[in-house]
């Protein structure tokens, strides 16, 4: 497993790299050695939050969580991976067996610099070809409300997004 650990606002103890490579050997059974580690602390006030994302065969497992103590938010978060991964364990089983990454495709965000929106923050994503049913397991293992990708019976970009009575919305586009 390869680990980098980033501190915000802080510098992460030798212990504390100690107890992450010890916590992370549960979720390293799940997919082997040449899985990605990146594990990002940040004090905020009075709390200090943790993040790990695992990026595996190109799909991506994200954890986000706050305590006090920078070990408990760790605790926290890979107790919330391992949660995530036996929920979709099916799902992530046959997408991990399938390995369908062999292309993807990478869209820039463009800003339009004329129009006075306070942009403060711009990601690069990579679109890949994938089911609604796909994505939407990506979106809920990510934990985001919305995810947009490539729709592999349309070869469309589209967009599923979490709707507030519980279900699922697509948004695709249509020319006029």
């Amino acid at each position: 497993m390869k680990i980098s650990i980033v501190g915000r606002k802080c510098n992460p103890r030798e212990s504390f790299k100690n107890h992450a490579e010890k916590k992370l050997a549960k979720v390293e059974r799940f997919f082997g050695a040449d899985t990605e580690v990146k594990i990002t602390v940040t004090v905020e006030k009075s709390f200090q939050v943790v993040e790990i994302t695992v990026v595996y065969n190109g799909m991506i497992f994200r954890a986000e969580e706050r305590a006090y103590n920078m070990n408990e938010a760790l605790d926290k978060c890979v107790d919330s991976l391992i949660r995530q991964i036996r929920k979709n364990k099916t799902r992530v089983e046959k997408k991990l067996r399938s390995g369908s990454i062999d292309s993807l495709i990478s869209m820039e965000n463009h800003v339009d610099e004329e129009v006075s929106f306070d942009v403060v923050r711009s990601k690069s994503v990579a679109v890949k070809p994938q089911s609604i049913d796909e994505a939407i397991l990506q979106m809920n293992l990510l934990g985001h409300m919305f995810y947009m990708f490539k729709n592999a019976d349309t070869n469309e970009v589209n967009v599923v997004y979490k709707r507030n009575d519980g279900g699922y919305g697509v948004l695709s586009p249509f020319n006029e």
